[in-house]
């Protein structure tokens, strides 16, 4: 039985360094593959129960090793949605199983892949080279979060992003102490104020309050200007609103520090005919340069420009937004005046965020949430089961998938294979050695055999 058992064993071996020969190729072939996961041989042997001093011949089996875990390098790329894993996880992915009306059918199961050469298709979804369909969790657009817990295929429309009109904006400012109007003379008390306010029609209506074309030259020479931002109405045409400040009293002759705040309601107003409104809201201040009562915000209400209602605007003013500071320069420094409404918009562009994002970009400036890019992680990563072109299903030696896993989505990358070319060849070299002296095994016990054989003739 030695020399059989001899043959016996080093057939094992021949099959078992094919099998390490068959990995070490399939690694090679795939060297430069995208998100592969080189396969190395293990070994393992195989002995019958026999006293220690007497032990019987045995076999040797191999087995594949995965190497999920192991990061290949992560190389940028020109394409914006080309995305790459850089530590733990898998991209979640859906494998399409039909076509209906045109449009793909996916089956019930997630795969995983580290594939991440996403491109779009010709209905926005965005596919990667082997065919797989990627997946994430829609963002809600209002709150800005991912809504459900459940990655669904994500695909993006050419659609244009609807026009939002203005309802708020952030405006804040601080006004000098003394403005310097075209009319302030230090030497002359009250020549800072809207004065005379004679001109100002109906000056204890609150927001009817204006100023007629007629005086609007007057006007501009007893106020600063609080600067000009750009709202849209429910169509997304623009409109250019212009406000300007106005002292109404001070504290250096007696009074109370107070401002009125207008707006610029007809450029082309004539005569009696409103030209710049009052917004209706006394901003009085303290001596500290704070407003008392605080005005956190204040709402215009129908705001109209050159005849295009933008409605109520809410100006907000934030904690202390609007202050009354000394200023050399005596004007109304604005530090934030930004408004919430935008035109219409064509899709332009898709990128993928630091954030894992997928983001739209749209001609009118707006950027657009769409998808969070979830990963998904294992107890058991070896325990996955490899299927064609590149992609993992889950098993139950790898466990369910793990939604979150720890690592981070990188935009306009690429994981490569993480495939050794030197090592592979060490591994070629050494498997092409055992292979030989298996045979020579073989060829021995051969002649061994022939030799028993001899001796009867």
């Amino acid at each position: 039985m030695g020399i059989f058992g001899a043959m016996t064993t080093a057939i094992t071996g021949l099959r078992a360094q094919s099998f390490a020969l068959e990995r070490i190729s399939d690694n090679i072939a795939n060297s430069q593959t995208t998100g592969y996961k080189r396969s190395d041989a293990s070994f393992a042997d195989f002995v019958p129960d026999s006293p220690s001093r007497q032990q019987a011949l045995g076999v040797v089996n191999a087995f594949s090793r995965p190497t999920n875990t192991i990061q290949g390098d992560i190389a940028n790329s020109e394409v914006p949605t080309h995305i790459a894993v850089n530590g733990d996880g898998y991209f979640i992915i859906g494998d399409q199983t039909d076509t209906i009306d045109g449009l793909p059918v996916f089956g019930s199961e997630d795969l995983y892949t580290r594939r991440g050469d996403f491109e779009f298709d010709q209905n926005g979804y965005l596919v990667n080279a082997a065919g797989y369909f990627l997946k994430g969790l829609p963002i809600d657009a209002t709150t800005g979060n991912p809504s459900g817990s459940s990655p669904e295929v994500i695909r993006v429309s050419n659609d244009f992003l609807p026009a939002s009109a203005t309802s708020q904006v952030d405006y804040r400012a601080n006004l000098a102490s003394y403005p310097l109007t075209a009319n302030a003379d230090p030497a002359v008390p009250d020549s800072e104020l809207l004065n005379p306010a004679s001109y100002v029609n109906d000056p204890t209506a609150g927001n009817d309050e204006f100023v007629q074309a007629a005086d609007v030259s007057q006007f501009i020479d007893d106020s600063i200007s609080g600067g000009a931002v750009t709202a849209f109405d429910a169509a997304g045409a623009s409109v250019n609103v212009q406000f300007r400040w106005a002292k109404t009293d001070t504290s250096l002759t007696g009074g109370t520090d107070n401002w009125n705040l207008f707006y610029l309601e007809d450029s082309a107003a004539t005569g009696a005919n409103p030209a710049w409104r009052n917004i209706g809201v006394d901003y009085a201040f303290a001596a500290n340069g704070q407003l008392n009562p605080a005005i956190a915000s204040s709402t215009v209400t129908g705001l109209t420009v050159n005849g295009v209602n933008l409605g109520n605007i809410t100006l907000d003013h934030g904690t202390n937004g609007i202050t009354q500071f000394a200023d050399t320069n005596g004007v109304a420094k604005v530090t934030d005046i930004n408004q919430n409404g935008f035109a219409a918009g064509e899709l332009v562009g898709i990128t993928v965020s630091e954030e894992g994002r997928v983001v739209a970009s749209y001609t009118n400036g707006r950027t657009i949430d769409l998808a969070e890019i979830t990963l998904a992680s294992f107890n058991g990563d070896g325990g996955l089961a490899k299927t064609d072109g590149g992609a993992f299903r889950a098993t139950s030696d790898s466990g369910a998938p793990i939604i979150g896993a720890l690592g981070t989505v990188v935009g306009s990358a690429l994981e490569g294979s993480n495939t050794d070319i030197a090592d592979e060849f060490t591994k070629l070299i050494v498997t092409q050695q055992a292979y030989a002296a298996n045979t020579r095994i073989i060829s021995t016990a051969d002649e061994m055999v022939s030799e028993a054989l001899n001796m009867i003739r």
